[in-house]
């Protein structure tokens, strides 16, 4: 079982999950992790070269997969995804649905999402567009960022996330800190980020939010 991992600090709980999950050990030690951006892990499911991950959502909706209602979802505002102002349009290499999004929501400059985004957007807010707002500010709906995908094993996967989106993940302290550090952000932050910001549960509203997403995105 070759699990696709994105080191983002929005993915934090459910690495911990994961990692406390009682799976039989034989079972555990077997399961491979391979880590990479949205876009690699994108390309590594298509090709099989993982059988699961939480991928793009814009990918998601491609017929071969088999999908479960976890992902990354935020509503009202994301911080982590942004367009910054007054930029020649680039896209980020690591992102497909952030870069949909922006074409959707007719944005001009620089996509910049993840970590790096976090940090900029806290230090100085003024200079980019959240793009979890303005698609509220258009919709009135939350957004889909990514949904856990899988070519194989869907039962096995259903299993063990069954209960992910409705615990509260504990993330020690000293691992907290390690991803203040690499990020130069404040543990205080990324709290607020991951107990305030990010939810992972996609229920009838987010999904509803996903399909209108995916259909504008064909217009473009």
């Amino acid at each position: 079982m070759i699990f696709g991992k994105i080191d983002y600090i929005n993915l934090l709980p459910l690495h911990i999950y994961l990692k406390k999950y009682p799976l039989p050990n034989g079972f555990k030690a077997s399961m491979e992790f391979k880590k990479g951006v949205p876009s690699k892990l994108n390309r590594d499911l298509f090709y099989r070269r993982i059988d699961g991950a939480i991928i793009s959502s814009i990918e998601s909706a491609r017929k071969k997969y088999q999908n479960l209602d976890i992902g990354i979802c935020a509503y009202k505002k994301v911080l982590s995804v942004l367009v910054q102002k007054n930029t020649p349009s680039l896209k980020d290499p690591s992102s497909a649905t952030s870069n949909t999004l922006a074409k959707v929501l007719k944005q001009d400059g620089k996509v910049i999402i993840g970590d790096k985004a976090l940090k900029l957007y806290l230090e100085d807010d003024t200079k980019y567009i959240d793009l979890c707002s303005l698609w509220y500010e258009k919709t009135g709906l939350p957004f889909v960022f990514a949904r856990f995908s899988c070519v194989k094993k869907k039962e096995i996967y259903k299993i063990i996330f069954k209960k992910f989106s409705k615990k509260n993940i504990k993330i020690p302290y000293y691992i907290l800190e390690k991803y203040a550090k690499r990020v130069n952000l404040d543990v205080k932050d990324i709290k607020y980020y991951l107990d305030e910001i990010i939810y992972y549960e996609i229920k009838t509203k987010e999904k509803f939010a996903l399909k209108r997403f995916i259909a504008q995105s064909k217009k473009k």
